[in-house]
């Protein structure tokens, strides 16, 4: 007996023509009866699968998650770092800034002089986090790394550049010595003894005897004592090539071999040696030679 069939009918509603599609009973019931099973087929699938391959499957799965969470942490640590180093490097700049007599000093000193304490490389700008994590995942670990060495570097550079700016900046004579008016000023006038053309090596400042002298920079005490016509006299060693000389004090507060820091009693004004009346000599020596105290003298 032939089978029972089923007749659909599809109508397009825009032209109005109509397709028949005529299926057999037995076809339709095999499709749904397809549809029906396939859920089941499927976990029979997954619950006959090898299960050391399934234990395979969720062992690599639990070490891929193991591992990203480690690399997240690491990633997340340098990333840390490199903040602290950039923080670490901001602060230290800003120590290095220098009150304004000081930085005036330092400016009118030779350049000579001022590479002496220089110290470190130029510094460059700075890289970035973001330009390091930039990178592919594969990469972004190795360049934070990088990063983070360079940045150490770097740190390293400025505070090398920032100890010696200072180092340099304590050993500038930049105050005065001594509370007083003018006498004498640098370079050539009249000697006072003979009226004869002279060379003045430094500035008179004149001032009551026994006035405090105080020193005008950090350094090392390289002679006190009666030096000829320089009457009592103290000179200091600042290091980098810079030196100061005071003359003709009533009486000496340091001795040889003696640290002393800028603003320190080193001595009291007085007349010793060749001088007409109570004042201070004042001498600052770059490399031995005598310059203008008032290039480095911060105005009264």
């Amino acid at each position: 007996m032939r089978s029972p069939r089923y007749t659909i009918l599809v109508a397009n509603r825009s032209t109005g023509a109509v397709r028949r599609l005529t299926l057999a009973r037995r076809t339709v019931a095999m499709t749904v009866v397809g549809f029906a099973l396939m859920p089941l087929l499927v976990g029979l699938g997954v619950s006959n699968a090898d299960p050391v391959e399934l234990q395979t499957l969720q062992l690599t799965n639990e070490s891929l998650r193991i591992e990203n969470e480690s690399y997240r942490a690491a990633t997340g640590e340098l990333a840390d770092q490199i903040s602290s180093l950039q923080s670490a490097i901001t602060q230290l700049s800003n120590q290095g800034d220098l009150d304004p007599a000081a930085k005036n000093a330092l400016a009118k000193l030779p350049a000579v002089i001022r590479s002496r304490a220089a110290g470190g490389a130029g510094l460059g700008s700075a890289p970035s986090v973001a330009a390091a994590t930039a990178a592919s995942p594969e990469t972004t670990f190795g360049a934070l790394k990088s990063l983070l060495g360079a940045l150490e570097s770097r740190l390293e550079s400025v505070q090398s550049r920032v100890s010696g700016q200072q180092a340099l900046a304590r050993a500038t004579p930049s105050i005065w010595p001594v509370v007083g008016w003018f006498s004498s000023t640098f370079g050539s006038r009249k000697d006072p003894f003979t009226g004869g053309p002279d060379f003045h090596s430094g500035l008179d400042i004149a001032a009551d005897k026994g006035t405090k002298i105080v020193a005008t920079a950090d350094g090392t005490v390289e002679s006190a004592g009666v030096n000829g016509n320089y009457g009592n006299s103290i000179l200091i060693n600042h290091r980098y090539g810079i030196a100061t000389r005071f003359g003709h004090l009533s009486r000496l507060a340091v001795r040889p071999g003696q640290t002393v820091k800028r603003g320190e009693v080193i001595g009291y004004v007085g007349a010793t040696g060749r001088a007409t009346s109570p004042h201070l000599h004042y001498e600052i020596l770059l490399n031995g030679s005598p310059i203008n105290p008032l290039r480095l003298l911060a105005k009264p």
